[in-house]
């Protein structure tokens, strides 16, 4: 099968085209065949030094799918060929997606929203789950609650959408270029971290602290948040946090650190958000799979309005 492999850790030049093997499903999986992934900061990480996640190049990388499933192992009741799926897949030590096929098992593959095509489902496996995890999960997100999230990328906008249809009220940081993108998608206030301070803006523009803040850009930005959460709030980061935390200690702050484990449950959550109109996948540019090297410079640059998505079946 055709694939993309690094052939070594590094810069964005060691992706090459391989004809690789088809993989087949053992009794609990399924074998799908990918039309569409996309590309996530995890991707550019292990690209650069995978060896903590298990990878070992010549790899496939990729750690999103939508796609068709052709075949199922013999022990696979929830599935059949034909059936539309999406998923994130492992990360440790197995096989990505940047190829034609993929095997995964049942439990973390789950029916694709009907309503979306295959590159707008390819962007919502591992952002939108995490945010789903840090949102809800996590986050314990019940209507009339105000909630700031940081970064509005691609976990992040997909956040934004969950926190709104929770009933909160969402304050986002975004970048400059996506502020109103932010608002639109269901930010109450988007805040230009370039241009503005959001502890500012939330002593000075909202009556009360939030009460939670899901952190999807690492730094000192959590620490820093805790002077504008409530006491007994809480506080989600999928990045490891850092600074002085007397703070949090002193107003009895709640602090989680996600890191998403594979699982259907928060993609069919995922679905029934899409099919009642409460979430969109937030996609900035579809490129087809052999300009995965252009995908992850994009990645890695600043200036995304949303997820980069790679287009396989259909180039």
């Amino acid at each position: 099968m055709d694939a993309m492999v690094i052939t070594e850790f590094g810069g964005t030049d060691v992706f090459e085209r391989r004809d690789v093997e088809k993989p087949s499903p053992g009794p609990t999986e399924v074998l799908v065949k990918v039309h569409a992934s996309s590309v996530n900061p995890v991707d550019c990480q292990i690209r650069e030094a995978g060896s903590w996640a298990g990878v070992s190049p010549p790899a496939v990388i990729g750690y999103d799918v939508s796609g068709v499933v052709e075949s199922v192992g013999e022990a696979v009741r929830d599935f059949e060929a034909g059936d539309e799926v999406f998923y994130t897949p492992e990360i440790f030590g197995e096989q990505g997606s940047y190829a034609e096929y993929h095997v995964a098992d049942e439990s973390i593959v789950a029916r694709k929203p009907e309503t979306l095509s295959h590159t707008e489902a390819a962007a919502l496996p591992l952002a939108g789950a995490t945010a789903w995890e840090g949102i809800v999960d996590r986050g314990y997100t019940t209507a009339g609650e105000t909630v700031l999230i940081h970064g509005a990328g691609g976990v992040g906008a997909h956040a934004v959408q969950i926190a709104a249809a929770s009933g909160a009220t969402v304050v986002a940081t975004a970048s400059p270029e996506t502020v109103e993108q932010t608002e639109d998608i269901g930010a109450t206030r988007a805040i230009d971290y370039e241009s503005e301070s959001f502890t500012d803006v939330i002593e000075s523009e909202f009556d009360e602290p939030v009460d939670l803040v899901f952190d999807t850009v690492g730094g000192e930005t959590l620490v820093e948040s805790t002077g504008v959460t409530r006491p007994y709030g809480r506080l989600v980061t999928i990045l490891e946090p850092v600074g002085e935390w007397g703070n949090a200690y002193q107003k009895n702050l709640t602090v989680e650190m996600l890191f998403l484990e594979r699982d259907r449950r928060p993609l069919d959550a995922l679905r029934r958000l899409v099919d009642q109109g409460h979430l969109e996948p937030v996609v900035d540019s579809v490129l087809p799979l052999e300009e995965v090297a252009q995908a992850h410079e994009m990645v890695g640059d600043s200036g995304l309005t949303g997820k980069v998505v790679l287009d396989i079946a259909g180039r």
